[in-house]
């Protein structure tokens, strides 16, 4: 048991939830003798407490719990009312099984409380058609839910998982070390060696942060504020690492960074640390005056270009200038991320406000403004959820006709079984489906010999909480099978108290997990069979040829052109689906195909493009090298060139393919020696604007060519299963 569940933690969550069953069960059953008050109060906790998979705190939880019971009590109501009619039944059901599976995409709260959500109207919609009963049944949820959310915060309440938040501060702390390292080594006091140890814990660090990794619940997908400024936090982060990173390629090979540029990436690691720190206690302390007086002065000791004895530009040393201020943005963007995660005002005046307009403006928004965009996002036959939440909602109305028009005994089994073994790909389904139909045998047949030699309701009564620990702990642990076995004698035991059955209740569970068990694998074959991998190629490469536009836009702009505003607005939209896409496809079983494609680095490029494109417009408005033909035909010359390859790997991906980039990792040194405006020594602002627009060119390029296929998987990670 200590290996299988370390911390006690699927032991303690089911001694809770089995205390609270037995109370409102047999209180309701046998206190107040109300079968209907006892069947809705069972269901209402077994719901939330089993099918519910909430993120947070015990109180938050709680908190979770019962600001969903308005939701649960309008599912109940339309259930009752529609219960006397199979098809209005079913159509309810594909409209609600729609709506509420659809709802996932606003948040890990309402994601973990899909499924919960579903078995309400199921439940209710359901002979016998009783309106008169649905006081009874509310109170009956109320009760139920009630209780479950007190004991969430009273009895043995589960230790809160590592926050985000903590990853992010972690995270932070180590890049900020790096900085360190990188300012040491390239000033001439460090060790290489150092540098790149402290470049492995950072790519680390940074890794922990993707969001697919990590559990739904614990992912910050919300459309609110608080949820988009931590993974505004995240992208930054990751892009910080990046251009660190490329500091090293661009130092001059001849000796050390001027001490200006050494304390403005020192400046950069100490506010990188501070922001951390605000991340991981949610205070609003950390400040971009010190960082802010560091660029001043390192823009200041740049107003000329650097020239060497005989003239000519030192190239290298206008390259670390343009990465190390570019670092310096990019920790800004982290901090202003920062604070907004924390609550801080959007700052009119401040002109860091300026650096991501996105994010600020999101705290002049209404909440629901802002979960409407996000929802609109996804109404499209190319959202991953939009899918899953289709085939679920089409899966549980046919099962609600056929459980209807074949009048089957407790008919929603059949839907139970539907909504447990569907899954977002065929395959997926097929194979939840045989643990599922081999522990509904299992169950079936045991307690069928249970009520064959000891029919008699007293060893019911007592063999439920028996019964309900098996079901809460030992199937969990051991596998679906085993949850099955023991989910099918809960019920079972459960029904032998509300309405005797003898062994026609055994046989009705069973029949009904075949039926329920076959329509799910219908779904899975009819509706997207192949799962989310096709969707996931499709929305890859929209980012990328999304990406590959808005870099084209950036280089229009600074030559004299419009901002491309609508570019990275198309950029943003891309990225959404295609980050939905992969959260999903992760937890579908590996295809030997796709899994060869080194999906974060696909979508970190597409990351980088969209927030490398915003900084560099902050920093060189449009306009800014505007009126110089031969740099005009240079600069689209090498976008034009890299659009190609960002196409190029679009199609690739698209087409099933292996991406092949077909790009070199170049140097921003390598592409400004011999322009003409350095010959000319044109005017040092418009040399400046150059340098930073061929880095960000050279940053992108970087991570085209980052694309290689990933190590094979490992034989015990090899298949990740996932519910629907």
């Amino acid at each position: 048991m200590r290996h299988r569940d370390p911390g006690y933690v699927t032991v303690r969550r089911a001694a809770r939830l089995t205390l609270v069953v037995s109370t409102v069960f047999y209180g309701s059953r046998y206190g107040l003798g109300n079968p209907t008050l006892a069947t809705y109060a069972l269901f209402g906790a077994v719901a939330m407490g089993v099918f519910a998979q909430l993120p947070g705190t015990a109180r938050k939880r709680a908190g979770i719990l019962l600001a969903a019971l308005p939701a649960a009590w309008a599912l109940v109501a339309v259930g009752t009312a529609l219960a006397g009619n199979t098809w209005a039944a079913a159509a309810g059901m594909l409209v609600i099984g729609f709506v509420v599976a659809f709802a996932g995409v606003g948040g890990p709260r309402l994601v973990g409380l899909v499924g919960a959500l579903q078995l309400f109207y199921i439940l209710a919609c359901f002979p016998p058609y009783q309106p008169e009963t649905l006081p009874q049944r509310l109170v009956g949820v109320t009760l139920g839910v009630t209780l479950l959310a007190a004991a969430e915060v009273v009895l043995w309440p589960d230790p809160v998982p590592v926050p985000f938040r903590r990853r992010l501060a972690d995270a932070a702390e180590h890049l900020a070390v790096f900085l360190d390292l990188t300012a040491a080594t390239l000033s001439g006091r460090g060790d290489p060696r150092e540098r790149e140890a402290g470049h492995g814990a950072a790519s680390t660090a940074v890794a922990r942060l993707r969001l697919a990794d990590l559990p739904a619940v614990q992912r910050p997908i919300a459309a609110g504020v608080e949820d988009r400024a931590l993974r505004a936090c995240m992208a930054s982060m990751q892009v910080l690492l990046i251009k660190t990173a490329r500091l090293a390629a661009e130092a001059p090979p001849e000796g050390p960074i001027p001490d200006v540029a050494a304390r403005l990436l020192a400046g950069c690691a100490d506010t990188t640390r501070a922001a951390g720190r605000a991340l991981s206690h949610g205070t609003r302390d950390v400040t971009l005056d010190d960082l802010d007086a560091r660029i001043r002065a390192s823009e200041q000791a740049q107003l000329g270009v650097p020239t060497a004895r005989d003239g000519t530009v030192v190239v290298p040393q206008l390259c670390v200038d343009a990465a190390s201020l570019s670092v310096a943005e990019q920790v800004r963007i982290l901090v202003i991320s920062a604070r907004v995660a924390a609550g801080a005002p959007a700052g009119r005046g401040d002109s860091a406000a300026r650096a991501y307009q996105d994010l600020f403006a999101d705290r002049r928004r209404d909440p629901w403004t802002l979960y409407w965009q996000q929802f609109r996002a996804h109404l499209t036959i190319r959202s991953a959820p939009f899918q899953s939440a289709l085939r679920l909602a089409v899966a549980l109305a046919a099962a609600r006709v056929i459980a209807g028009v074949l009048a089957l005994m407790h008919g929603f089994w059949v839907l139970l079984a539907t909504l447990t073994v569907l899954r977002t790909s065929a395959v997926d389904t097929r194979t939840a489906l045989k643990p599922a139909v081999l522990g509904t045998i299992a169950g079936a047949v045991t307690s069928g010999l249970l009520m064959l030699f000891a029919n008699r309701s007293v060893v019911y009564v007592a063999a439920l909480p028996v019964a309900m620990v098996l079901a809460f702990t030992v199937g969990k642990l051991l596998g679906p099978a085993w949850a099955q076995a023991f989910f099918t004698l809960l019920l079972t035991f459960v029904f032998a108290q509300l309405a005797p059955g003898g062994l026609q209740l055994a046989e009705a569970r069973l029949v009904n997990v075949l039926l329920g068990g076959a329509v799910g694998v219908l779904a899975g074959v009819f509706m997207w069979p192949r799962g989310t991998r096709r969707e996931l190629r499709r929305n890859a490469a929209a980012a990328l040829r999304a990406g590959g536009e808005a870099l084209v836009g950036v280089v229009e702009a600074v030559l004299g052109g419009e901002r491309p505003d609508g570019a990275l607005e198309r950029g943003r939209r891309a990225m959404m689906l295609a980050d939905a896409s992969y959260a999903q496809y992760h937890g579908e079983r590996p295809d030997p195909g796709t899994s060869r494609v080194d999906w974060p680095s696909v979508l970190a490029a597409a990351h980088h493009t969209l927030q490398g494109a915003e900084s560099t417009l902050y920093r060189n408005p449009p306009g800014c090298l505007a009126g110089r033909p031969e740099t005009a035909a240079r600069l689209r010359g090498a976008v034009g060139a890299l659009r190609s390859a960002y196409d190029r790997v679009a199609e690739q991906l698209a087409r099933g393919d292996d991406p092949e980039p077909g790009v070199t990792p170049v140097r921003c040194v390598d592409e400004l020696s011999g322009t003409p405006i350095l010959d000319e020594r044109g005017p040092a602002p418009a040399i400046r604007h150059l340098a930073e627009v061929q880095l960000l060119l050279a940053n992108c390029a970087d991570g085209l060519t980052r694309l290689s296929p990933p190590a094979p998987l490992r034989p015990e990670v090899a298949h990740r299963g996932g519910r629907s």
